[in-house]
Parts: C-alpha cells; sequence; structure tokens
C-alpha cells in the first residue's frame, strides 16, 4: 500500500487542570521538513513529538501545532514580586514629588493602583515530577493523533493508487495502438524508400550498393520506434510492481515518470507517422497527469 503525503488530524482533550487541542498537516516536499509548536517550558516535549513524527512519516512538509491551557483562573496562583513592588513605591513617590514642586495636587495613592505595575506574577505551580507526567501524558495523547493523520495519508494513498492504476490502464492502451500501426508503417516507409531510391539512381546513374545499403541501414535504425516501445512497456510493468509491493516509493514513481517522458519524447520525434505522432502526444498528456498525482506519493 503506498501513502499520501497529504494528511490531516486534529483533536483536544483534557489533562489534569489543562485543557489541551493540537492539529497535524502535511503537503507534499522532496525530503522530510517537520515544524512544531508545542509548549517550550515542558522540557523534551518538542524531541520527542519530533522522533514520534519522524517514526510515522518518511516525506512531506508536515506542521503540528498544539495548545495547552490552564483550568485554574488569572487570578490563582498569583504572588506579589517584592522587588517590582520597591520599584513601583518609588515612581509613584518620584511621581508625587514632582507634582508638589509644580503645584499640582494628585489624588492619593492607593495600593490597587499598583496592581497594573507588574508586581504580581504567576506562581510556579508545577513541580519537575508534575511536568514529567504532564510530559508523558501528552506525549500519549500525540501517539493518538499522530495515528489518525497516518490513517488520513494512507486512505489518501489508496485513492491515489485507483487513479494511478487506471492511467497505467490507458498508458498499456496507448502502447497496444502504437504497436499495431508499426507494420503499417514500416510498409509505407520502405516503399517511400524505394521510390526516393529509384529518383537517386535515375539521377545519377550507378551508386556503390554497399553505400547504398550502409545508408538505407542508417535511415532505418533512426526511423526504428522499436526499441522506443519495448521501453516504455517495461517501465510500464515496472510502475505496476512498485504499487503492488508499495511502501515509501514516491521518488522511484518521480523518476520512472521522467524516464516515460524520455522514451515518449523520442517516439514522437521519430515517428514520422501521423496517426503514431498523436499517440505519442496523448501518451505525453497520460504521463504528465500520471506524474502529477505521483507528486503527492510518499
Amino acid at each position: 500500500m503506498i501513502q499520501s503525503m497529504t494528511g490531516f488530524a486534529s483533536a483536544q482533550g483534557k489533562l489534569g487542570d489543562f485543557s489541551w487541542s493540537a492539529e497535524i498537516r502535511s503537503v507534499n516536499n522532496r525530503g522530510l521538513d517537520i515544524k512544531l509548536r508545542v509548549p517550550d517550558w515542558i522540557d523534551g516535549l518538542e524531541a520527542a513529538s519530533r522522533g514520534i513524527l519522524q517514526n510515522n512519516a518518511s516525506r512531506g512538509s508536515v506542521s503540528m501545532n498544539f495548545k495547552l491551557r490552564s483550568y485554574n483562573k488569572p487570578s490563582a496562583g498569583m504572588r506579589l514580586d517584592p522587588s517590582a513592588v520597591e520599584k513601583a513605591l518609588e515612581a509613584l513617590n518620584f511621581i508625587e514629588d514632582r507634582a508638589l514642586d509644580r503645584g499640582v495636587n494628585l489624588a492619593p495613592s492607593k495600593a490597587s493602583d499598583l496592581l497594573h505595575s507588574g508586581v504580581l506574577v504567576a506562581e510556579e505551580e508545577l513541580n519537575l515530577d508534575d511536568i514529567s507526567v504532564l510530559k508523558s501524558q501528552i506525549v500519549s495523547a500525540l501517539d493518538e493523533l499522530v495515528l489518525e493523520f497516518c490513517t488520513s495519508r494512507r486512505t489518501e494513498g489508496r485513492e491515489l493508487e485507483k487513479v494511478l492504476k487506471d492511467q497505467l490502464t490507458d498508458l498499456e492502451i496507448l502502447l497496444e495502438a502504437a504497436i499495431d500501426l508499426v507494420p503499417d508503417r514500416e510498409k509505407h516507409q520502405a516503399d517511400s524508400l524505394k521510390s526516393q531510391l529509384k529518383a537517386i539512381l535515375k539521377d545519377t546513374g550507378q551508386a556503390d550498393p554497399q553505400r547504398i545499403a550502409q545508408e538505407l541501414a542508417v535511415l532505418a535504425i533512426r526511423s526504428d520506434v522499436t526499441e522506443e516501445l519495448d521501453r516504455l512497456k517495461v517501465h510500464l510493468a515496472s510502475a505496476r510492481n512498485m504499487l503492488s509491493i508499495g511502501g515509501v516509493i514516491g521518488r522511484k514513481l518521480d523518476f520512472l515518470m521522467q524516464e516515460f517522458n524520455r522514451e515518449a519524447n523520442t517516439l514522437c520525434s521519430k515517428s514520422q507517422n501521423a496517426d503514431l505522432t498523436a499517440i505519442g502526444l496523448e501518451i505525453k498528456v497520460l504521463i504528465d497527469q500520471m506524474r502529477e498525482q505521483v507528486q503527492n506519493v510518499e
């Protein structure tokens, strides 16, 4: 079974005093590129998350966003910062003294005025053991989320496989049609060569039979498309074999599409036959369509 590089998964849940939400999405990429947004105050979480994704994806641009929120109210777990209080008081004294010097009367200061001066800071509510437990819980949740993410990539991969197999069947039909044209094309070319040869001999008289044979051999080799058709058939069998084996075959398939295209180009350039050229162009269009699908295969 093949797997697509396109995938998506999201989930949310609760972990003790926290709620969490996470989202993973991926698109195609030449290699594996992982971008993470996770709480940086949980030591080792980013490395663990990256390891999970690396174990489950070989190619693609993968991004994961994990958000963690506390159920505690903002006022809970807050404490006064003594140094910040001292600085705030010094600032108030300075302002009031300057106001008196200028004859400006200020309203009496209140302790509540200091609460907007950054004197309250959040208390450290979790110790190292708590954070370690929370990290383990998050990793377990991520394991399940990544499993769902991989399922979406496999589902997409099954659809890609169906499309590619149908396209390979269409390609086989076109190849058979091209092969059927070869005998009539060869007969037409032979008749054309005979006519040309008669015209040349009529104008030049006797010619060296060996030289004529050499020239005819060169023309026959240059116009022979049997090798291109045979190679296209071999590439067709290789593509089907890759799809049947499955796994991480995206790069191999992409290289094979280049080989398909090279043989199709040569077929068109050597065809010297309108019907064969038309089939060659259809093959090129089909190969281009296949390559668009292959770009999403892992």
